[in-house]
C-alpha cells in the first residue's frame, strides 16, 4: 500500500510539473493576447464561446481563464452575461489537453524533454517558450507511462481490484470519483490523465472512465468557486454559472453513459483516443444545448444567487 500511496503521489507530481512547464511556455507566448481576447471580444454569446475555446485551448487551463473572467467581471471589464459564452467556451477548449494526452503512446517524450531542455538555455522568449513547451509535454506523458506502471499494484490489493469491480458494475459511480479526485488535486487534466491510464491497463471499463471525465468537470469548478471569495456579487455569480452548467450538462448526460461508449468506439479503436473525443463531443453537445437558452440560464443563475452572494 505504501509504494502505490508513494508512487502515485511521485508520479502526480510529476504531472503537475509538466503541465505548470507547458502552462509556463503557453503563458509567454500567449497571455497579453488571451487577455486582449477575453476583454474584446465577448461581444456576443457565440463569440464569447469562440473566444473561450481557443483562450484556454491555448493556456491548457480552464481554472486560469474562469480566475481571469472572475476577475474581468469584478473591474467591470466585461459583464456577467458576457462571461456565460466564456463558461462554455472553456470546458470545449480544456478538452484539448486530453486530445494530446491521447496520443503518448506515439510521442516520444524523452526526446522532446531533452530538445526542450536544450531550447531553454537560449536567450530569446520564443525559443524560450518553446522549450518550456517541449520540456513540459514530455514530462506529462512520462508522468501518464507512470500511472499505467501502477496497474499490478492496484491488481494486488483486494479492497482495490474490489473497489474497481463494483465501479464497473456501477459506472454512474464513477461520475462521484471524478469530482472528488479532480475537486482535490484541482485539475480536470491529470484527472483525465490518470483515468486513461488506468482505462488503457484494463482496470476499469469505457463507461467507467466517461462517467469519471463527467465528474472531473464538476470538480474543477471548485477554482472558480475559491477565486470569488471577496469579490463583487456580480462575479461571484460568474463561479455560480460555471457550477450550474457542469452539474446540470453532466446530470443531462448520467443515464446516456452506454450511449456515449457505443459512440466513442466508433470514433477510434484506441481507448485513450476514444476517452478524449467523448470528452471533447460532451462538451461540444453541451454547450449546443444549453445555447439555445441562454437567456433562461442567466435569469436561472440571477434568481438563485443574487440574494445569496
Amino acid at each position: 500500500m505504501g509504494d502505490l500511496v508513494s508512487l502515485t503521489a511521485v508520479f502526480i507530481m510529476l504531472f503537475f510539473l509538466g503541465l505548470t512547464i507547458l502552462r509556463t511556455g503557453l503563458y509567454q507566448l500567449s497571455y497579453e493576447k488571451m487577455t486582449y481576447l477575453l476583454t474584446n471580444f465577448t461581444q456576443n454569446i457565440y463569440l464569447a464561446v469562440i473566444t473561450g475555446t481557443i483562450a484556454t485551448a491555448i493556456l491548457q487551463s480552464s481554472s486560469l481563464i474562469m480566475v481571469l473572467t472572475v476577475s474581468f467581471v469584478s473591474i467591470g471589464f466585461i459583464t456577467f452575461r458576457q462571461s456565460i459564452g466564456i463558461i462554455f467556451g472553456a470546458n470545449i477548449g480544456t478538452t484539448v489537453t486530453g486530445e494530446l494526452m491521447a496520443f503518448s503512446n506515439i510521442i516520444p517524450e524523452t526526446s522532446f524533454v531533452i530538445i526542450g531542455a536544450i531550447l531553454l538555455f537560449i536567450n530569446n522568449r520564443a525559443i524560450f517558450s518553446i522549450g518550456a513547451i517541449l520540456v513540459g509535454l514530455g514530462t506529462i506523458f512520462v508522468a501518464l507511462d507512470g500511472f499505467e506502471s501502477l496497474a499490478p499494484l492496484i491488481t494486488n490489493m483486494p479492497i482495490l481490484s474490489e473497489s474497481l469491480l463494483h465501479t464497473n458494475n456501477t459506472p454512474s459511480f464513477g461520475v462521484i470519483i471524478g469530482t472528488l479526485v479532480s475537486g482535490t488535486i484541482q485539475s480536470s487534466s491529470a484527472t483525465i490523465g490518470i483515468t486513461m491510464s488506468i482505462l488503457n491497463e484494463g482496470l476499469i471499463t469505457l463507461p467507467v472512465s466517461i462517467a469519471i471525465v463527467l465528474g472531473a468537470n464538476i470538480g474543477t469548478c471548485i477554482t472558480a468557486l475559491l477565486a470569488i471569495i471577496g469579490t463583487k456579487k456580480e462575479a461571484k455569480l460568474v463561479a455560480m454559472g460555471h457550477f450550474w452548467f457542469n452539474i446540470i450538462s453532466v446530470l443531462m448526460f448520467i443515464p446516456f453513459l452506454g450511449w456515449l461508449s457505443d459512440l466513442a468506439q466508433l470514433l477510434a479503436s484506441d481507448v485513450k483516443e476514444q476517452l478524449a473525443h467523448i470528452s471533447l463531443l460532451f462538451n461540444i453537445f453541451s454547450v449546443l444545448i444549453f445555447l439555445p437558452f441562454v437567456n433562461l440560464f442567466e435569469k436561472f443563475i440571477y434568481k438563485l444567487h443574487r440574494k445569496a452572494v
